[in-house]
């Protein structure tokens, strides 16, 4: 596959490390001063290292967060940059790292669509695009309208698809077509989905698996049928892609574009069938040498929630179609078979947390909690693999709450008690999981303070552990706040007081970054001189990046101006010019699009073009429409900066409010990850913008 090497870019406000870029997707989803194997010198002023922030490119670079494999760690200390690694491999990866948590984890809490949609954002307009003829509110909104993307984008991005072959264009603008949407006709016909089904015989198994991978984003239902026929490698498939097999990535890719559009259709029948699919594919797939396959049907499965129902009659075995409850009982029993590889058992534990949300059922919820007790006990779990326990700690959290349900006690209790004898990033999942189950007042308990206490006194006192723990515990109070925040709820003032002075007191680039994002995520407007303090004193690029949106989460106006000095001086450090420009973003600054459409105009490398092209994307409004169509139809321009602007455009006009992979980054155990999954080659779906 070609490569195409883009100096020492690192896309720090998608979160995304794109360094080794491939014509496929490119962007590896992880701390950014990690980079790919390959991956040297930098454009400009040379690479910062840095954290990742988000999304991966897909196709040619753009993209939601990608994660694979996380890694770096946040450089510097007070006063003092640092140059990052120039060069990683998987193995050498710090994936303990708390920035890859937050990298996979961050879409729901920037979540800018809305905040550009409600006109806090900082320009332009939009309708509810992709809706039903509603009429232009460019004044209301800043989002493109709906007759903009229509009339403009998307005859722009067609456009490219009939005249371009590269991969990096071609794929850019197939997921733009797909994260756009276009409305099924009376007849059952989608006209981008005919479009994008031309693309699966490309010669390029780049754009042959992007193009399965693009129907699932898409979401028609007409889709499932060409879905199936790849995932099972059938003769209907083997002919759509022009061979006499459907390549292993393509299937995967499919099989995740069967739970993206199981995801998001309203029709129960076509869940039912996409369940009936996954579950008959995966106990085969399973036993392949690759898990690629298995991991994405595991996966898929739980982004598929089927309506409740009931259990099978006695002497029938488990029907996962028939029910959301035989669908979970069916997973259950394929993560506690031994026999099964660990690699696809670990997704699991997040995938019947996400099918127990909603399900009013609790003989169901304890079925599947007294199943994830069992690896997180010290002992008896002894037998599992690390990657599932650590899973299992994980959904606990996505599970439990701080009532006095029994259930709910015994979670707690072996948060608090048992997980801390675990490995090390158990430990860590742990305290997330900690914050979670605080949060949520279940039925609510006479005790729920006194519950919730012992909860975030275990955080607190993580303050003072070592080996990356404090810096989990960390953000991990700072998810509490914004959790309760959410609910309308105030968190202690103790808790603030304790990020606050731990903030003051941090030296190094981790605990700086950590702390940054946990106060933000807090809403703590007394840190608010603090944080503005250290974007003036940090040099380091991917710890000053954290900082500024760690500003940009508390949402104090005041933060715009400081926060655009750093973004002016930024064009040679890509990866803090997109956090600078997505704390602005979620500031409601409007300059920043302009700020960045000069730098479009002036830019003199590829990465600082890719990065202006990127942070666009991600906080555009319609006046970024026109600059980045230009972009994709310069000829003069190198083919990886005319992606670039395909998957911006893509993102601009997206359909769904969150990125559509954030579904499944969310939650997951990043550290049980397939080559299709996340990948440092940016070839997975969590690389794909």
């Amino acid at each position: 596959m070609k490569k195409l090497v883009i100096a020492g870019l690192a896309l720090a406000g998608a979160g995304i490390w794109v360094g080794d870029l491939s014509a496929h997707g490119g962007t590896y989803r992880g701390p950014g001063d990690t980079v790919p194997p390959g991956a040297g010198g930098g454009g400009g002023n040379g690479p910062p290292t840095g954290a990742p922030t988000g999304p991966a490119g897909g196709t040619t670079g753009g993209g939601t967060p990608g994660p694979v494999v996380p890694g770096g760690t946040t450089g510097g200390t007070r006063g003092a940059g640092t140059t990052g690694l120039t060069g990683a491999s998987e193995e050498s990866l710090d994936l303990s790292a708390w920035t890859f948590w937050w990298e996979f984890n961050k879409d729901p809490f920037l979540n800018l669509k809305a905040a550009i949609a409600n006109g806090s954002g900082t320009t332009g307009g939009i309708d509810f695009f992709l809706g039903t003829g509603e009429a232009d509110q460019g004044d209301v909104t800043l989002l493109p309208t709906q007759r903009q993307i229509r009339d403009e984008i998307v005859p722009a991005l067609l456009g490219a698809l009939r005249t371009e072959s590269n991969p990096d264009i071609v794929t850019g603008c197939l997921i733009a077509l797909a994260k756009i949407g276009e409305a099924t006709d009376e007849n059952g016909d989608n006209a981008f989905e005919q479009v994008i089904t031309g693309f699966l015989d490309s010669g390029s198994q780049e754009i042959s698996e992007t193009a399965a991978l693009a129907l699932g984003i898409l979401a028609s239902n007409r889709s499932v049928d060409l879905l199936e026929a790849l995932v099972r490698d059938n003769s209907l498939g083997q002919k759509a892609v022009g061979s006499t097999e459907v390549d292993p990535n393509s299937r995967a890719f499919a099989a995740y574009g069967l739970g993206l559009l199981g995801n998001r259709t309203g029709d129960p029948a076509v869940r039912a069938r996409i369940v009936s699919i996954l579950t008959d594919v995966l106990p085969r797939a399973e036993l392949l040498a690759r898990q690629d396959l298995a991991v994405a049907c595991v996966i898929s499965i739980g982004l598929t929630p089927l309506d409740p129902g009931g259990l099978p009659a006695e002497g029938e075995g488990i029907d996962p179609a028939a029910s959301r409850q035989q669908q979970i009982d069916f997973l259950l029993e394929f993560m506690v078979d031994q026999r099964r590889n660990f690699m696809s058992r670990a997704h699991v534990p997040a995938a019947v947390a996400r099918l127990l949300d909603g399900l009013d059922d609790e003989a169901c919820r304890k079925r599947v909690v007294d199943q994830l007790l069992v690896p997180v006990d010290p002992r008896k779990g002894s037998k599992f693999a690390a990657e599932l326990r650590q899973s299992c700690t994980q959904a606990l959290g996505l599970i439990g709450d701080a009532d006095d349900d029994p259930l709910d006690r015994e979670i707690r209790k072996a948060l608090i008690a048992q997980v801390p004898e675990l490995q090390g990033q158990s430990r860590k999942f742990g305290l997330i999981s900690m914050a979670r189950v605080a949060a949520n007042p279940g039925q609510g308990a006479a005790n729920l303070a006194a519950n919730r206490a012992e909860l975030t006194n275990a955080l607190v006192a993580g303050l003072r552990r070592t080996s990356g723990e404090d810096q989990w515990a960390a953000l991990a109070l700072g998810l509490y706040g914004y959790l309760l925040n959410h609910r309308d709820e105030a968190p202690a003032a103790a808790l603030a007081q304790a990020l606050r002075e731990r903030l003051g007191a941090s030296r190094s680039g981790d605990d700086i970054g950590s702390t940054a994002v946990a106060v933000g995520l807090f809403g703590d407007l007394g840190a608010r001189d603090g944080l503005v303090a250290l974007l003036e004193e940090v040099n380091d690029p991917q710890t000053q990046g954290y900082v500024a949106l760690g500003l940009g989460l508390l949402g104090d106006k005041r933060a715009i101006e400081p926060i655009q000095k750093v973004l002016d001086d930024a064009e040679y450090k890509p990866q803090l010019l997109q956090q600078a420009a997505t704390a602005l973003g979620l500031l409601g600054s409007k300059r920043t699009v302009e700020t960045l459409v000069e730098m479009l105009d002036s830019a003199g490398s590829l990465s600082s073009q890719a990065a202006a092209a990127s942070a666009l994307g991600f906080i555009g409004d319609r006046s970024s429409v026109s600059p980045l169509i230009a972009m994709l139809q310069d000829d003069s321009l190198t083919e990886t900066a005319r992606g670039f602007a395909a998957v911006a455009l893509g993102i601009v006009a997206d359909k769904e409010e969150l990125p559509w992979n954030s579904k499944i980054a969310s939650d997951l155990n990043y550290r049980a990850s397939t080559p299709t999954l996340n990948s440092m080659s940016g070839r997975g779906v969590l690389n794909i913008l």
